[in-house]
C-alpha cells in the first residue's frame, strides 16, 4: 500500500467522506488483493471506483430487482453482525493487480451526524491493515451557527480488532493538527511510518473520532435554507426534566450465564442510583417464566433503590426466553400506573429491554410479538432495546423499537456490556418534552420529513428537512407544541431565513464530477438522506403488502436519483474503460465537494453496434417552434390558427420544471432542472436561469431513463450507457432511439411517434452571466395523448385565437412589420377557455439563427397556464407526478 487517505467535509452536520487507497504490486506475478473499509451503519455509500493499471471500473447505483430486496437486507445485516464493529458495516471489493502495476480504490459515503449526549460524533475507520508510506485523515467542519466545542479522541480500538493503543492514551493521536475559528475547523491526522508503528505495528490503527457541538441561540431552533430546501434543528435546553415511568426488563435465561449477566447487573446498580426522586420504576426478570419485582411502579427512595438492587443481585440464569410475555407484563404495569396516577401527559413511560437471544418460549412468531406489543403499547410506551452477542434476533429488537418510539443498540459479547448499557441509558435518562409537534404553513413548506415526535431527550436533537414553496420567502412561520413537566407549551415565531446562497467551497478546490457546474446543495442531500431513511423505516415497520410496495418504490426512486446504495438499490461496476487524464486528481478531491460521482463512464461511439448508421438529426429542417430555450424562454406554436405564443418562467436555481407530463397515457415525462448565473450588467433581471439537465422518463413499452447535460447523455434502460456529447453516435433499443450530433444536439425518438430535440449550447470563453446549457424542442408530438400536461405539454392538442383588446379594436394586429421596436400592441388571447392579455414580441430560437414573431404572456404566464408556476415543480429529476388535480399521483 503506497497511500491510504480519507477526506471528509461536514457542512451543518451532514458529512461527505471519500476514502482513497493506492496499491503497488512489486511482485513478479499477478496478485489478488482486497480493499476493505468499515463505514458507519447509518451512512449511504454514493460512489465506488477502481483503477487497475490503465483501466477504470466505475460503480453505478441502479434499481435492485424487487424479488431480491428482502434477501439483500438480511445479507447486509448479517455482514454487520459477523464482521462489523458496533454501529458499522464492512464494504469489500477484490481485484487482481498485474505484476509491477498499480491500483487505486475510491469509496464515497454520506451520513447525517446524530447528536447524542450533547455532542455530534464523526468516526472514521483508519485500518489500512499494514504500515503505509502516506497515511492521512483530513476533516473539514463548517457550521454557520458556530462551533461551541471540539475534541479529537485518542484512537479507539475494540478488543475485536485486537490491536493495542499507543503510548499516549489521552488527547488526540500523535501528529494531529487542529485549526479552528468560530465557524470552521480543519483537523489533519498524518502520522509517519514510525508513528504508525508505535501505535500498532501491524498498521491496524483504529477509529479516528471527532466530537463537537454547535452554538444554540433560539429556543425554537436553528433553520437553514439553501436553494429552496430547508433544515430545522431543534434542541432546546434549560427545561425541567419530565418524570420517568420506567420498567427495566432483563433477560435471565440460561444463555446469560457468566460475564453477560454480571456486567448487566453492575450496570443496573449504577442506573438505579441515577433515577430522580420524581421517577417511578419497576424491574422484571424473564426466562421461560416472568418474574416481577413489584406488581406496580414504585417511587424512587433510598429504600426502594436498595431493595431493587437486592432483587437484581439474586437473579440467576435459567430456562428459555419469553420475550412476548415479558413485554406484555411490562406494558401492563406502565398502563396501570399511568391510568391511576393521573400524570400521563406530564410524564414519559419507557421500557428498557435487554436480551441476548431469540424468542423460544410462549409466543415465538415475530409478527405476532410485534403486533401484540404495538396493540398493547398504543403509542403511549416507548421501548428501548439492547441486544447482547451474536445470537440475538436483532431484526426483532430493531422493529420493536422502531414501532414503539424507541431506539435500539447492539452490544458485542467481547465488549464491556455494562458500560454500553450505561451509555445507552444516559441518552434517555433526561426526557425534557413529550408529544412534540412541529408545524409549518402548508402554503410555505412541502415534502417535509417527520414532524411528530413522542419524546425529546436532553443532549439529543430533532431534525426536520423539507422544501420551500416560495424561494423568495423572507420568514418561515414555525409552531412547536409539546408537553413538559410543568405545562403544555406552545412556541410560535417567524424565523428569518436570510439570503439563500450556497456555502463557499471550504477547501478552495474545484468541485469534481457532473458537468462541472454549480455547488452541491448539502441541505438538499440532507433532505434526501432523511426522507430515504424514513421511507426505509416505514417499509420495515409495515405489514401491509401494497403499502410496503409503494414505500419500496418511493425509496428506490429517491435512492437512484440521489445515488444512495440502499437495500433497494445495487451498485454495479461498469467497465473497464480507458483511463482519463486527471482522474486520480479528481478523485482525490471528491470528499470535500460532495455528492456527484467523480468520474462518469466514457463509453465512446466505438463501443456501440453500428454507430453513425445515419446522418445526425439536423434540427433546423423539421423542428417545430414549440420549445423552451435560453433564459428560459418558452415558445408554443398553434399551427391551425397560425399563431405563436411565448412566455417566460422566472424560476430559481435548483428548480425542476415539469415540461411534458403524460406518464399515465403514453408513459412519457420530461423534466428540466435550472441553474443560475448573474444577470448581465445594466439588465433588469437579478439573475439568469438556464436548463442544466433534461431528464426524460419512458414507461412504455419498457421503462427507460434519460439524463441529458451539455457534456453527456446517460441512458438507463436495462443496460446503462454513458454517451459523451462531443462524439456523434446513434443508439437504439426497445422502441427508443437516441442520436447525438457532436456538440450540437441530442434527438430522442420514442416509438417513432414522439421526438424531442435537445440543443446543446456551449461557450468557448463564457462571460460571467453565461452557462453551458440546453434547449428543449418538441419535434413530433403525435404519440402524446390528449391528457398530456406540463408547461409545454398542455398546449399540444389545443388551439388559440385572438380577440379584441379590452380597450377597443386594434389595427394591424397581424402586421408586426408595422410595429415600432420593442413591445407591440396589446390583445387578448383565448386558450383553453382562458382570456389572456398579450403583447406582440419578437424572439430568437434555434440557437439564435431564426427570429420569430409571437404573442407574449406576462407575469410568469399567469392566466395562460393551468394553475401557477409552483404547480409545475417536480420533487426530483425522475418525479413523474402532477399536482393539478388530474388524478395523477407522485410515483415512479
Amino acid at each position: 500500500m503506497t497511500e491510504f487517505s480519507v477526506k471528509s467535509t461536514i457542512i451543518s452536520r451532514y458529512a461527505f467522506t471519500t476514502v482513497s487507497c493506492r496499491m503497488l504490486n512489486r511482485a513478479s506475478e499477478d496478485q489478488d488483493i482486497e480493499f476493505q473499509m468499515q463505514i458507519p451503519a447509518a451512512a449511504f455509500i454514493t460512489n465506488f471506483t477502481m483503477l487497475i493499471g490503465d483501466k477504470v471500473y466505475q460503480g453505478e447505483i441502479t434499481e435492485r430487482e424487487k424479488k431480491s430486496g428482502d434477501r439483500v437486507k438480511e445479507k447486509r445485516n448479517k455482514t454487520t453482525e459477523e464482521n462489523g464493529e458496533k454501529g458499522t458495516e464492512i464494504f469489500r471489493a477484490s481485484a487482481v493487480i498485474p505484476s509491477k502495476d498499480k491500483a487505486a480504490f475510491f469509496l464515497s459515503y454520506e451520513e447525517l451526524l446524530q447528536r447524542r449526549l450533547g455532542k455530534y460524533e464523526h468516526s472514521i475507520s483508519v485500518r489500512p491493515q499494514q504500515l503505509s508510506g502516506r497515511l492521512s485523515v483530513d476533516v473539514n467542519i463548517l457550521e454557520s451557527a458556530g462551533i461551541a466545542s471540539l475534541e479529537v479522541l485518542p484512537l479507539h480500538n475494540s478488543r475485536q480488532r485486537g490491536s493495542g493503543r499507543g503510548e499516549d492514551d489521552s488527547g488526540p493521536p500523535p501528529s494531529t493538527v487542529i485549526n479552528q475559528n468560530e465557524t470552521f475547523a480543519n483537523i489533519i491526522f498524518k502520522p509517519t511510518v514510525v508513528q504508525q508503528a508505535r501505535i500498532a505495528q501491524n498498521g491496524i490503527l483504529g477509529d479516528f473520532i471527532i466530537r463537537y457541538d454547535v452554538n444554540r441561540e433560539q429556543s425554537i431552533g436553528d433553520i437553514q435554507v439553501l436553494n429552496g430546501y430547508f433544515v430545522h434543528y431543534f434542541a432546546p435546553k434549560d427545561l425541567p426534566p419530565l418524570p420517568k415511568n420506567v420498567v427495566f426488563v432483563l433477560d435471565s435465561s440460561a444463555s446469560m450465564v457468566g460475564t453477560k449477566l454480571r456486567q448487566t447487573k453492575d450496570a443496573l446498580f449504577t442506573i438505579l442510583h441515577d433515577l430522580r426522586p420524581q421517577d417511578h420504576f419497576s424491574i422484571i426478570g424473564f426466562s421461560n417464566r416472568i418474574k416481577v419485582w413489584k406488581d406496580h411502579l414504585i417511587s424512587v427512595t433510598p429504600d426502594s433503590i436498595r431493595d431493587g438492587k437486592v432483587y437484581i443481585h439474586h437473579m440467576s440464569p435459567t430456562g428459555g426466553t419469553d420475550i412476548n410475555g415479558a413485554l406484555q407484563r411490562a406494558i401492563r404495569l406502565l398502563n396501570k400506573y399511568v391510568a391511576h396516577s393521573g400524570i400521563g401527559d406530564r410524564s414519559v413511560s419507557l421500557i428498557v429491554f435487554l436480551t441476548d437471544g431469540k424468542p423460544t418460549v410462549g409466543e415465538t412468531h415475530t409478527l405476532k410479538i410485534l403486533n401484540n406489543t404495538r396493540e398493547a403499547a398504543r403509542g403511549q410506551v416507548c421501548i428501548f432495546t439492547i441486544g447482547i452477542g451474536n445470537d440475538v434476533d436483532f431484526r426483532l429488537l430493531e422493529k420493536l423499537s422502531l414501532e414503539n418510539c424507541g431506539l435500539t443498540r447492539r452490544v458485542h459479547e467481547e465488549e464491556d456490556a455494562g458500560s454500553q448499557l450505561i451509555g445507552f441509558y444516559d441518552e434517555i435518562r433526561t426526557p425534557l418534552l413529550s408529544d412534540i409537534r412541529i408545524d409549518y404553513p402548508p402554503s410555505s413548506v412541502v415534502q417535509a420529513t417527520k414532524t411528530l415526535f413522542p419524546n425529546y431527550f436532553n443532549g439529543s436533537e430533532i431534525i426536520i428537512a423539507g422544501k420551500l414553496v416560495d424561494r423568495k420567502l423572507d420568514h418561515l412561520h414555525v409552531e412547536v407544541t409539546a408537553s413538559n413537566s410543568k405545562k403544555f407549551i406552545i412556541l410560535k415565531t417567524d424565523v428569518p431565513v436570510g439570503p439563500q446562497k450556497a456555502g463557499k467551497d471550504v477547501t478552495g478546490s474545484p468541485r469534481p464530477g457532473g458537468d462541472g457546474e454549480g455547488d452541491p446543495n448539502h441541505i438538499e442531500r440532507l433532505w434526501s438522506y432523511l426522507t430515504t431513511k424514513e421511507l426505509l423505516s416505514s417499509w420495515l415497520q409495515s405489514d401491509d403488502e401494497p403499502e410496503k410496495e409503494r414505500l419500496r418504490q418511493r425509496a428506490q426512486a429517491l435512492a437512484v436519483s440521489y445515488r444512495f446504495l440502499t437495500p433497494f438499490t445495487s451498485m454495479k461496476l461498469r467497465g473497464p474503460v480507458p483511463r482519463m487524464d486527471g482522474l486520480e486528481e479528481a478523485h482525490g478531491m471528491s470528499a470535500a465537494m460532495g455528492p456527484e460521482p467523480v468520474v462518469q463512464s466514457v463509453r465512446g461511439a466505438g463501443t456501440q453496434p453500428g454507430p453513425l448508421l445515419k446522418k445526425p438529426y439536423q434540427p433546423r429542417i423539421k423542428i417545430s417552434k414549440t420549445s423552451v430555450d435560453g433564459d428560459p424562454h418558452f415558445v408554443v406554436d398553434f399551427p391551425l390558427s397560425r399563431l405563436t405564443v411565448c412566455f417566460n418562467i422566472d424560476g430559481q436555481p435548483g428548480d425542476i420544471l415539469r415540461l411534458v407530463s403524460d406518464h399515465s397515457d403514453s408513459g412519457v415525462t420530461v423534466n428540466g432542472e435550472l441553474i443560475g448565473a448573474p444577470a448581465p450588467p445594466n439588465g433588469h433581471k437579478k439573475q439568469r436561469t438556464y436548463f442544466r439537465t433534461i431528464t426524460i422518463l419512458i414507461n412504455k413499452p419498457e421503462r427507460s431513463y434519460l439524463e441529458i447535460t451539455p457534456s453527456r447523455v446517460i441512458l438507463d434502460g436495462g443496460d446503462r450507457l454513458v454517451l459523451p456529447c462531443n462524439q456523434s453516435v446513434v443508439v437504439g433499443s426497445r422502441g427508443l432511439e437516441v442520436s447525438v450530433s457532436a456538440n450540437a444536439n441530442v434527438t430522442v425518438t420514442i416509438e417513432g411517434s414522439i421526438a424531442f430535440v435537445i440543443l446543446i449550447h456551449l461557450y468557448k470563453k463564457p462571460a460571467p452571466f453565461q452557462r453551458h446549457h440546453l434547449g428543449f424542442y418538441i419535434a413530433n408530438s403525435e404519440g402524446l395523448s390528449s391528457n398530456c400536461h406540463g408547461l409545454l405539454g398542455q398546449f399540444l392538442n389545443q388551439d388559440a385565437r385572438l380577440t379584441e383588446d379590452p380597450a377597443g379594436p386594434r389595427q394591424n394586429l397581424t402586421h408586426p412589420l408595422l410595429l415600432q421596436a420593442g413591445e407591440g400592441p396589446e390583445a387578448v388571447l383565448t386558450v383553453k377557455g382562458h382570456q389572456v392579455p398579450v403583447v406582440w414580441k419578437q424572439r430568437k430560437i434555434y440557437n439564435g439563427e431564426e427570429q420569430i414573431d409571437c404573442w407574449f404572456a406576462r407575469n410568469n404566464a399567469a392566466k395562460l397556464i393551468d394553475g401557477e408556476y409552483k404547480d409545475y415543480l417536480a420533487s426530483h429529476p425522475f418525479d413523474t407526478g402532477m399536482t393539478l388535480g388530474r388524478g395523477m399521483s407522485r410515483e415512479l
